[in-house]
């Protein structure tokens, strides 16, 4: 029973290692270039997503930071604290740096004998698999079968980097900042570092240094590393397959960055699709185009009612901004001082 998943990245490897774990051949396709990373891009797992990986062979104790604390702040009430979620001391969600996890899942990966890696400019004909999986927006499958979308340009581009700082005792609490020119996050990956995100709206060129020393107020900063920058999109996909070649991934679903909540919506996805491919597997059967009608079925329509949430989410906040009004916030604030209400915020948080 052999499945083939074409592409490098993040959610293509979790897929791969996941599935060899349990016992499933994979044929890997990928470019055998070493692949840059951009090594301030980090990106947050709640704990039940964390608990399916590391169930599934991943191990990712040593990689992960744990948050048990989101402050929301916004610009329009002078940079005033409206939400604050917790969990009476326990986890939250947890950051990992984008390149460590890569790293690690390769190296697991480069040994099992359950996988093999194949260069992906190979032709690839899908009567020789009973799944494909195609991750790479860049593939031969995505240009002829998986170009229609729902797309949505923000005319934004999102901002990198990693701060270096003196030591806290407890560096646990993520910072959001709904700013004038978008949201602004501080995530901690060690008491030592913290990644920032500042998605700044009508592609405006910032001066990140400055933003970060204008909204830090907790941080005595010794260094500011390398800055990124990176054009920002939502896309929905129209048709989750075609035969027995199933879209996967980014594919699927771009998100906005502001709730760090894009590698999550791959893992269910991930968990989804290893259901429908272990009952195959465990009955004997062989893989076929049941299973991406079924997934497809099953979670397309989940995926594109949370992704339309969060893009809810980032207009609520920039409809504020544009008003030059903060009743949004303090409706907010006045919300999140009720216990059920909190809990309810807390829960959307997660």
């Amino acid at each position: 029973m052999n499945v083939a998943i074409i592409g490098n990245g993040l959610v293509s490897l979790t897929l791969a290692k996941v599935l060899v774990t349990q016992g499933i051949y994979v044929d890997f396709f990928s470019d055998f270039k070493k692949k840059e990373i951009n090594k301030s891009r980090t990106i947050g797992i709640s704990k039940q997503n964390i608990d399916f990986l590391n169930a599934n062979g991943l191990n990712l104790k040593k990689l992960l930071w744990k948050i048990d604390k989101i402050e929301i702040y916004s610009d329009n009430l002078q940079n005033e604290k409206i939400l604050k979620f917790h969990n009476h001391g326990n986890e939250l969600f947890s950051i990992v740096k984008n390149f460590e996890l890569f790293n690690h899942l390769t190296l697991s990966l480069r040994k099992n004998f359950f996988f093999n890696k194949k260069n992906k400019n190979v032709k690839i004909n899908h009567k020789d698999y009973g799944l494909i999986i195609n991750c790479d927006s860049n593939s031969f499958f995505t240009k002829k079968y998986f170009f229609k979308k729902f797309n949505k340009e923000y005319n934004s581009h999102a901002y990198t980097t990693v701060i270096d700082h003196k030591t806290l005792s407890r560096n646990n609490t993520a910072i959001q900042i709904f700013t004038k020119k978008g949201p602004l996050a501080f995530l901690p990956i060690s008491n030592k570092k913290t990644s920032v995100v500042y998605s700044v709206r009508n592609s405006e060129k910032i001066d990140l240094k400055k933003s970060i020393e204008k909204y830090n107020s907790k941080y005595s900063i010794t260094k500011i590393n390398q800055i990124f920058n990176f054009k920002l999109n939502s896309s929905n996909l129209r048709n989750y397959h075609y035969k027995n070649i199933l879209a996967f991934g980014e594919l699927l679903h771009k998100l906005h960055p502001l709730a760090g909540q894009g590698f999550n919506m791959s893992i269910r996805d991930i968990k989804l699709l290893l259901e429908l491919i272990k009952f195959k597997h465990d009955h004997g059967l062989e893989l076929d185009n049941s299973i991406c009608k079924n997934f497809e079925n099953k979670i397309k329509y989940k995926n594109y009612l949370f992704s339309t949430g969060v893009d809810f989410i980032y207009e609520f906040f920039h409809l504020e901004s544009k008003i030059d009004n903060s009743i949004i916030s303090n409706s907010i604030k006045f919300l999140g001082k009720n216990k059920y209400a909190n809990k309810i915020f807390t829960s959307l948080a997660d």
